[in-house]
């Protein structure tokens, strides 16, 4: 493999000879400038692999250096070195897409490590076995879910704190490991923690580890968690619940990449990178004084949201099928599969617990089914949900008048129409929705007994089943 070549921009010589010299010692080649527009210069004329900045600079600043970078030569890692380590700083230049922040004056193991994870970045680019991981851990090809995707291949290659953003259940956790996986830290551990989960009292222990004899009951020497995420990934979920004291060390932990265990007067350096989440409103809980805001900030460098399962359209038969084959096989049943009605059931559930809840669904369907196929009687508990998506349903009953036609309290939400106050797709395809989404709203009324159904529609039952057939909501299997 050819020697890895690293950019240099420093206005002092002598850091520059020092930085050439540790970087030689690191089999490193590097090119010294002392601008901004040398440093452009540089990289118009040649190909790096690295680019390490200065923040201050005679014509500029660093994060120039960082935008044009990313504007021209996206996919090359850049670090910012200053002595002015400030959080706004370091957020400033990580907002901007820089690799790192790093405060001088910077040591040989600090540099080794970030040229470890840099070059790594710069030399093996997304492969077809992490697009297989990635597909594996997080399943769905919805236009948000293809989004979401992108945004992650793309921020894995950082070291920014990442903060993970969603509504219970959404599946933040696959989210943060995924994110591990296809990063430059993936040989390293991925220690995933539920801040909620730790009592108070022994939370600096588990986050820092602590010496025997540091207070009863400590009759060994402890490794915290920031300790064993050491060149990997620390996942703090629910972070939220952390007390006013533990973030002021959390902070100060995350800021010098330094712990020092309880009863301990060393201090030990820790590399890692800080991935967290809640399904709180952390920006809520900083203006009521119950989150700091130095952490918030410290930890909102990127923020990535996961879409909740409703707004995922057809993924929810993804998934539900994912796992029905994975409880068929834990239960070592014969494989089932979903019916047409019971898909069409799934696509308008509401799910407020998300991924969680429709995997719960799954298993009451499964234990209530007692042959090969689910059906729609089989998904039960689930709520109904009015979206843009085309089998969804309103919410509320469908009451049956004495002439036997259909009301219900609140109307089916009619499709869009265009600009011009006209059907987009036609007349036809417009008023054929409309019919689709009453007839599944009847369905749903009578727990899709057909025969009610055609009752509470004022039609034959013939003429019901006609219908299902033609929207694909009826199947063989069924009759």
């Amino acid at each position: 493999m050819a020697q890895a070549i690293a950019l240099v921009v420093d206005d002092e010589e002598d850091i520059r000879t020092l930085m050439q010299m540790t970087l030689k010692r690191l089999d490193v080649e590097s090119v010294c400038v002392e601008n901004v527009q040398q440093a452009k210069q540089a990289l118009a004329e040649r190909t790096f692999n690295i680019c390490l900045t200065d923040l201050n600079l005679p014509d500029g600043n660093g994060l120039q250096i960082v935008e044009h970078i990313q504007q021209h030569y996206a996919g090359l890692p850049v670090a910012v070195i200053s002595a002015y380590g400030s959080i706004d700083i370091a957020i400033a230049a990580l907002k901007a897409g820089a690799f790192d922040f790093v405060s001088k004056p910077i040591q040989q193991t600090q540099l080794k490590a970030l040229l470890s994870h840099a070059l790594d970045s710069s030399i093996n680019p997304i492969s077809t076995l992490d697009l297989q991981i990635e597909d594996q851990l997080l399943l769905g090809q919805s236009e948000v879910m293809q989004h979401l995707k992108r945004t992650l291949r793309k921020l894995s290659r950082s070291q920014a704190p990442v903060y993970i953003s969603g509504e219970s259940g959404t599946g933040k956790e696959v989210v943060a490991r995924l994110i591990h996986q296809l990063s430059n830290r993936n040989e390293g551990p991925f220690v995933p923690v539920n801040c909620g989960a730790i009592p108070q009292e022994l939370m600096e222990s588990e986050f820092f580890g602590h010496k025997k004899g540091s207070f009863t009951g400590a009759h060994q020497d402890k490794v915290g968690l920031f300790q064993a995420a050491h060149n990997g990934t620390l996942f703090l979920d629910e972070i939220a619940d952390l007390p006013l004291a533990m973030q002021v060390k959390l902070l100060r932990a995350i800021q010098e990449k330094k712990i020092r265990p309880v009863g301990s007067d060393q201090e030990i350096s820790v590399d890692i990178r800080i991935l967290s989440a809640t399904h709180k409103n952390l920006a809520e809980m900083v203006q009521t004084g119950v989150f700091r805001q130095d952490l918030f900030f410290r930890i909102h460098v990127i923020e990535v949201n996961i879409p909740p399962l409703r707004e995922r359209g057809n993924d929810i038969i993804v998934l539900a099928e994912h796992f029905l084959k994975q409880i068929c096989q834990d239960w070592q049943l014969e494989p089932m599969q979903l019916s047409n009605t019971s898909k069409a059931h799934l696509l308008t559930g509401y799910y407020e617990g998300n991924v969680r809840e429709l995997r719960n669904v799954m298993e009451r369907a499964v234990t209530l089914c007692d042959g090969e196929i689910i059906r729609s009687e089989h998904i039960q508990g689930l709520r109904q949900h009015v979206s843009s998506n085309s089998a969804d349903l309103t919410e509320s009953p469908i009451s049956s008048h004495p002439t036997g036609s259909v009301q219900a309290s609140n109307q089916p939400e009619l499709p869009k129409l265009g600009k011009s106050g006209l059907p987009q797709e036609g007349l036809e395809e417009y008023l054929a929705e409309i019919e689709k989404r009453l007839l599944i709203q009847a369905l749903d009324a009578t727990h899709w007994n057909r025969t009610l159904a055609a009752k509470k529609l004022g039609m034959t039952f013939r003429s019901l089943r006609y219908r299902l057939k033609k929207f694909e909501l009826d199947s063989d299997d069924e009759e």
